[in-house]
């Protein structure tokens, strides 16, 4: 049996507030919130199978936004799967992000758009 991706852990500056947008524009559901990793706080947000994990320190300030796609081991993007690009790129948009250019090519259709923490989430579909 081949591995399978359970989860992905990275940084935001308030991970209540993206697990909200989340659950809104992906039909997810918070799986666990609690205390974590040096005295930091978690939110767990996704499905039954697969989650991202927001973390955020409860002390101190969090860098400024770097280049990720220069940066060794950096967080280049988070990519969802849908149905309906057309209405997920709508849902995008209510909620206040801005998508960006729609591709097309083989296997299939995405667009990109940046969170409040200027992390990029590319939406596929698949033809």
């Amino acid at each position: 049996m081949a591995a399978q991706l359970e989860h992905t852990n990275f940084t935001v500056t308030d991970p209540d507030a993206t697990a909200k947008w989340m659950c809104t524009l992906f039909d997810w559901h918070i799986r666990w919130t609690g205390d974590s990793r040096t005295t930091g706080y978690s939110v767990h947000v996704g499905t039954d199978t697969h989650y991202l994990a927001l973390y955020a320190p409860k002390t101190g300030n969090l860098d400024a936004p770097i280049d990720n796609y220069t940066t060794q081991g950096g967080l280049n993007h988070i990519a969802v799967v849908v149905d309906d690009i057309a209405a997920m790129r709508a849902r995008v948009e209510a909620a206040g992000f801005e998508a960006g250019e729609h591709f097309d090519y083989e296997p299939g259709q995405r667009f990109y758009f940046y969170d409040t923490d200027h992390i990029e989430y590319e939406v596929v579909q698949y033809d």
